[in-house]
């Protein structure tokens, strides 16, 4: 599972594009909205800017505004967009991914947040002063004589999540937002994962980019205030712009781009695709600078009408059955089914026999699959694993992990969900947890859209480790699994 973007990622996913105008034709997508493209108008001026919060502290950044064949600013009133605000002290180059907005009619401002890059101060990503700079800085781009007053954001990962913050504080001026691999909840989608065990990856990341966080992160190990400060979750009430929520099936945030559109269907228009974490431009299936000039010509041009999708939710039906369009999600063609671990490390429809099967913390794991299946089956929600188990400590760490195996038992990782024992009341609380004493577990999966073919298996592996993915200190001993309540449940089309 990837790291949030850090610059190198930047630079991976940027090198040898590009992006001066919107590629027409980079995905299979039938949808307008997809393909969209209009030709370039202006060229680019490029100034560097020191915007001043309301305490006086200045944010640098660039300014690129349409320009005239001499290089000099275009006359005339343009909407902008704040893009990419984000820690990663890569203006100059983030701000090259918006020359297709900027040569089309955009004013674009780019920013460090505070304390990265040459902006003064402490960073604390997503912290309550970020996000009042960030309303600073759409406010003061909405209130320039160039501008017409509508002001978007934007932004991949980092940049995303920045976007949605801003919006759940409605600031006058911002009129749309595009997310791309954001978040709902910083403690729930990156650094506990759901289940309150912390994201082994993540420290890499608060080393480079916020290395204060190495010690404050770890004083809230359940939710409180702190992390409802940096959640949009909490807020979602506030969350009421348009807002373009794209991500990818192969993503650590893809349960928060659902969980997005869930909370807010009104004015969420969800985009799935088959990319893993990162900027779409060089991924399969891009639909990144033309869908996104087409959004923002709908929502903030008074020149060119610009385009919506076509429907509320577009997902790619992965690993290769393309794209499909839906009302909602999940799709309201959707089952709710069910599979019952039975003994033999088989998953059956129906009940089981009771039994018990024991596996090492450390070095264990129980399997349990399907037979081959006679037809293809699609997954398309969230589903969740229920399991009655039992810890020899006094605290126990769950992974379920959902795999589909091919007729030669080729493995590929769908979706997986984690789930401390003392965190089963919710991530709000920790509860005890008895030794020798069963609990009745819920572990949700994260969200996924499957094609599982015919011939093919499900197969469920539960563990307490996940190397390389959750942090593996859950105390030494066994687990046991009880057989016949413990069930998966998941929604299907087909």
């Amino acid at each position: 599972m990837p790291e949030p973007l850090s610059p190198t990622d930047l630079s991976a996913h940027f090198a040898g594009l590009d992006l001066s105008k919107p590629v027409a034709r980079s995905t299979s997508s039938t949808d307008p909205f997809f393909t969209y493209a209009r030709p370039e108008t202006h060229g680019v001026h490029v100034s560097k800017v020191q915007v001043e919060m309301r305490d006086g502290v200045l944010l640098a950044g660039e300014l690129h505004r349409p320009a005239n064949p001499d290089g000099s600013p275009a006359p005339g009133r343009f909407p902008g967009i704040v893009y990419e605000f984000n820690g990663y002290n890569a203006v100059s180059f983030m701000a090259a991914g918006a020359r297709a907005f900027v040569t089309r009619g955009y004013v674009v401002l780019v920013c460090s947040v505070r304390g990265s890059g040459d902006s003064p101060g402490e960073i604390d990503p997503f912290g309550p002063q970020e996000q009042r700079d960030n309303v600073d800085l759409i406010e003061w781009l909405g209130t320039q004589p160039f501008s017409t007053g509508k002001v978007g954001q934007m932004g991949v990962s980092y940049g995303g999540h920045t976007a949605l913050l801003a919006a759940v504080h409605q600031p006058e001026h911002l009129t749309a937002v595009i997310a791309a691999q954001a978040l709902s909840d910083w403690y729930e989608d990156t650094i506990y994962l759901g289940g309150g065990i912390y994201n082994n990856r993540i420290r890499g990341w608060q080393s480079d980019t916020a290395p204060a966080t190495l010690e404050t992160y770890p004083r809230h190990p359940l939710y409180d205030d702190y992390w409802r400060d940096r959640s949009v979750r909490a807020r979602w009430d506030r969350l009421d712009v348009p807002v373009l929520d794209v991500g990818g099936w192969l993503d650590q945030y893809r349960n928060a781009m659902v969980k997005n559109f869930q909370a807010r269907p009104e004015n969420v228009w969800m985009v799935a695709g088959p990319w893993s974490h990162g900027t779409l431009p060089g991924q399969f299936e891009d639909i990144a600078t033309a869908a996104y000039l087409a959004w923002w010509d709908h929502w903030l041009s008074d020149d060119v009408p610009g385009l919506l999708p076509e429907t509320r939710v577009t997902s790619y039906e992965m690993p290769d059955a393309g794209w499909r369009q839906y009302s909602t999600w999940p799709p309201a063609q959707a089952r709710e089914d069910h599979l019952t671990f039975a003994p033999g490390g088989k998953l059956v429809a129906g009940p089981a026999e009771k039994a018990t099967e024991v596996f090492d913390v450390e070095t264990g794991a129980l399997l349990a699959e399907t037979e081959s299946l006679p037809a293809d089956l699609v997954l398309a929600g969230t589903p969740f694993v229920d399991l009655r188990v039992a810890f020899t400590a006094d605290e126990g760490y769950v992974a379920v992990i959902l795999e589909d195996l091919g007729p030669d038992d080729e493995v590929s990782r769908v979706t997986h969900g984690f789930l401390r024992a003392s965190h089963r009341a919710g991530n709000e609380v920790r509860v005890p947890v008895e030794p020798g004493t069963p609990y009745d577990l819920r572990v949700p999966l994260w969200a996924t859209h499957h094609r599982f073919k015919a011939g093919h298996r499900l197969r469920i592996r539960v563990a307490s480790r996940d190397e390389g993915v959750i942090d593996s200190d859950s105390p030494a001993g066994t687990v046991t699994v009880h057989y016949g309540p413990s069930t998966f449940t998941y929604q299907a089309i087909g």
